[in-house]
């Protein structure tokens, strides 16, 4: 039995050492969305983007109702400058603006009569943004998707040209601007981008103040990003220390066996004859350890639901197959839904690589309301045990 022990645990080292040779990072994807996907560090000049548009604007608020929107449409432009710090959080810097077309009444000639007068006007917003790439956050981050939603919001300040007389006085106001961006990917490097975005700006921004809180402007654009520097991300593969403590603990004792069993002779004098035994079979427990938050077997865990499928079926035992989630990371309802995945996660592994049949296998989950190990980070387990 001890030989078989020292044999395994050989080949469950040979199985990690493979592994770790085999790894490749996750460069450009990873395989779980990105709210849970832990990224390495980008350098200063990686995931750079400069972008250029232009299109068409119109001012809301006041009397400008009382024009067609067609009336008010002008020329719009952007120039921005940005940078992705993961792919779903990214800054840029702004600056937008363009002409603008105000409408309001006046009186003529003294008279009661009133006429909607045109006012043409320039405008400049400079703003810093924060971007959310939804697409990559909720779901698999990839950077070859084609088409990505990205809502923004940012403040800024803004400055109105003035010339001629009070009526066209320059005005300057603070800035909020909210808005979404859709890229369509192009090549690795270019991006088409179509953006909608609705600034808000103090009442006299526009000269025209009628006791609304607000003027308000809407800008549309089509334009590019270009990307400089490198345009994708790393993932980074965590590390459990504590697991890799107690497997290296679970070495050194079976090397601390195997030096026993050498200094045994080799030959021994001979032994009266054995008495026929009838084999007690016995209950054998593995435990399957797993990543913070994750329900995804690794490879060195292989090996253990290997060994209880090969004893449960020389033996034609049952398993039984319970979750558990650690107590200090995540809720309640939480640990008890994932302790659900891992488990089920085990006894599919277990019927359909290895052969046990559904009906040997049954399923518990405990969530993080019973701790089989004092060590909270060994509590991210399943166990399985064989039983008669």
């Amino acid at each position: 039995m001890k030989i078989k022990v020292l044999l395994f645990a050989f080949l469950c080292g040979a199985m990690m050492t493979v592994t770790a040779q085999q790894y490749q990072p996750q460069v450009g994807f990873s395989t779980e969305n990105g709210s849970k996907t832990n990224f390495k560090k980008n350098a200063a000049t990686d995931n750079v983007f400069v972008s250029i548009g232009g299109g068409l604007s119109a001012l809301f608020g006041d009397q400008n109702s009382e024009a067609g929107l067609g009336d008010r449409l002008n020329w719009a432009g952007a120039l921005s400058v940005g940078k992705w710090y993961n792919p779903y959080f990214a800054y840029r810097l702004q600056l937008n603006g363009g002409q603008l077309k105000n409408f309001y009444y006046a009186i003529q000639g003294g008279s009661l009569s009133t006429t909607l007068v045109e006012q043409d006007f320039l405008y400049g917003n400079l703003h810093a943004d924060l971007m959310w790439d939804v697409t990559n956050y909720w779901a698999p981050y990839n950077e070859k998707k084609v088409v990505r939603v990205i809502p923004f919001v940012g403040i800024g300040y803004a400055i109105r040209a003035g010339k001629y007389s009070q009526e066209f006085k320059r005005s300057e106001s603070p800035s909020v601007n909210l808005g979404i961006q859709i890229p369509i990917r192009l090549s690795q490097r270019v991006d088409l981008f179509l953006e909608g975005q609705y600034a808000l700006y103090n009442e006299a921004f526009n000269r025209i103040d009628m006791g609304q809180e607000e003027d308000r402007v809407f800008q549309g654009l089509v334009g590019f990003n270009f990307k400089l520097g490198r345009t994708d991300f790393e993932v980074i593969e965590p590390m459990d220390y504590d697991l890799l403590n107690d497997l290296n603990s679970q070495i050194n004792a079976l090397r601390a066996q195997n030096d026993e069993l050498s200094k045994r002779p080799k030959s021994c004098p001979d032994c009266p004859k054995a008495v026929p035994v009838v084999e007690s079979i016995e209950s054998l427990k593995n435990v399957v350890f797993f990543r913070l938050n994750s329900s995804v077997i690794d490879k060195n865990q292989e090996g253990f639901i290997f060994n209880t499928s090969e004893y449960a079926k020389k033996h034609n035992l049952p398993v039984k197959v319970v979750g558990y989630a650690d107590k200090k990371t995540g809720t309640a309802d939480y640990n008890h839904g994932l302790s659900e995945r891992r488990a089920k996660a085990v006894a599919k592994r277990l019927s359909e690589k290895y052969g046990i049949p559904t009906e040997k296998i049954s399923i518990e989950w405990k969530g993080d309301t019973q701790q089989p190990y004092e060590i909270n980070n060994w509590n991210r387990v399943v166990i399985m045990d064989t039983n008669k």
